[in-house]
């Protein structure tokens, strides 16, 4: 299809004819099938047997938008008619739009397929405290199949016994010395393992290896972003953040309006939240929920259908709107476009009593979207929060936050994503006084 659409304006627009050989289409072609490949392969949209479907698709459209964009401008380079942009541009929207169509009808045929022929792996989990994983695991019926569930407690023998005969082991959240124990055990006799890290774990992940004696050395710098990187995040996120208050102007002004018709109440919430080394600022949001929705100054989590969230606000949830203000934010410099996204005061306090580590994810500003909101969910705990702020941070490289941008764009589309906390959890939380995330 791209072919088509190509050679067609090539004819039209070439004035000296000499694009229009083999050699010069099929490099096109080349091009094209390299870019689509690489941006895929960048923004894992042909991880098929890991992703939801939804979000395969979504990363396989985004992918021909962004190589479609970008064969916009190769083409007006080379042909050197960039009088016709317009008209090009028109034509790639419309190739791009017959694309997405066929791709999502195929994609869903094949993964389907794919579903089929491949059973899912028989898994085995070894745990240590009980938590929520084994149910998450369990619900992705095509890719897991839960064989059983075992703590580490029941012996040496026990667990080699397991490891043996088991397909893959999921080592969940047991002791250091165990999950060392279980590690060699599966390399051992070949056994696929998945692995729950610990904060200890993530840190050495990304360290670097020297070899300066005869004996393995990693080396864990520990020093966050370096100058040059937060020179060049911070150029990013002012040029980012400007060009989009421009172009989303119009959508700032009808969310005002429509917040503003609903109850005649404030349009704007502000929180203040805590950032880079413990700094202090006042994040703006457009207001999706009532007036006076936290009348006690307690935080309390918006469950599923909450009675406080207006009807503008379930609209503008949905769709992220109401995160929107920040940009004011991040043009100021409280924020950053990517980074862990800023708690409030009172919950840093709360969760570093329960977690020491909690504070590590203030090495780096906060951000609009990270790589815990589009690895994550809105209810996902504050432990696995901070561990997933933490590989951002100690993997930290101006490609990952263009990637998590990327992902932000694709989560779009799931609805678990957004989904808030079920009645029964809000209700423990509100007994327990122990909240893991905050109610804007």
């Amino acid at each position: 299809m791209f072919y088509t659409v190509w050679l067609e304006f090539v004819i039209e627009n070439n004035q000296t004819g000499h694009l229009t050989g083999l050699g010069n289409l099929g490099m096109a072609i080349i091009i094209y099938a390299l870019l689509y490949t690489i941006i895929g392969n960048w923004i894992q949209t042909f991880s098929l047997d890991a992703g939801r479907k939804a979000n395969v698709i979504a990363g396989q459209v985004l992918t021909l938008f962004t190589v479609n964009i970008i064969e916009v401008l190769i083409s007006m380079a080379i042909t050197g008619q960039f009088r016709f942009l317009f008209e090009f541009t028109f034509r790639y929207f419309i190739l791009f739009l017959v694309q997405a169509f066929v791709l999502c009808v195929l994609d869903n045929y094949m993964i389907n397929l794919m579903r089929y022929l491949f059973k899912p792996l028989d898994i085995i989990e070894i745990y240590g405290k009980p938590n929520q994983l084994l149910a998450k695991i369990s619900g992705i019926l095509f890719k897991y199949h839960v064989v059983d569930s075992i703590h580490y407690s029941v012996g040496e023998d026990k667990l080699e016994e397991i490891v043996k005969n088991a397909d893959s082991i999921l080592i969940n959240d047991v002791p250091a010395r165990v999950e060392n124990h279980l590690v060699k055990m599966c390399f051992r006799y070949n056994r696929q393992c998945h692995l729950v890290p610990k904060i200890s774990d993530i840190i050495i992940k990304s360290s670097s290896e020297i070899n300066v004696v005869d004996t393995p050395i990693y080396v864990c710098k520990n020093k966050g972003l370096s100058l040059s990187e937060r020179i060049l995040k911070r150029a990013f996120d002012i040029v980012l953040s400007g060009l989009s208050l421009i172009i989303l102007s119009p959508i700032f002004i009808l969310t005002a309006i429509a917040i503003k018709l609903e109850d005649n109440g404030p349009v704007f919430f502000r929180q203040e939240r805590s950032s880079l080394g413990g700094e202090r600022f006042w994040i703006l949001k457009f207001r999706s929920m009532i007036v006076d929705a936290e009348k006690d100054g307690r935080s309390i989590p918006a469950g599923e259908n909450d009675p406080r969230i207006t009807k503008v606000g379930k609209i503008i949830r949905t769709f992220r709107i109401d995160e929107l203000p920040q940009l004011v934010n991040i043009l100021f410099g409280d924020m950053s476009i990517v980074g862990p996204r800023p708690e409030r005061v009172e919950h840093v306090e709360k969760y570093s009593a329960m977690i020491t580590e909690f504070t590590f994810r203030e090495k780096v500003k906060g951000g609009l979207t990270g790589y815990a909101q589009v690895f994550g969910k809105y209810n996902t705990t504050a432990l696995d929060k901070l561990k997933l702020d933490l590989i951002y941070i100690t993997n930290y490289t101006p490609l990952l936050d263009l990637q998590i941008i990327f992902e932000t764009i694709k989560i779009l589309v799931r609805k678990d994503s957004t989904e808030g906390f079920s009645q029964q959890r809000v209700q423990e939380i509100k007994e327990m006084d122990d909240s893991e995330d905050y109610i804007q």
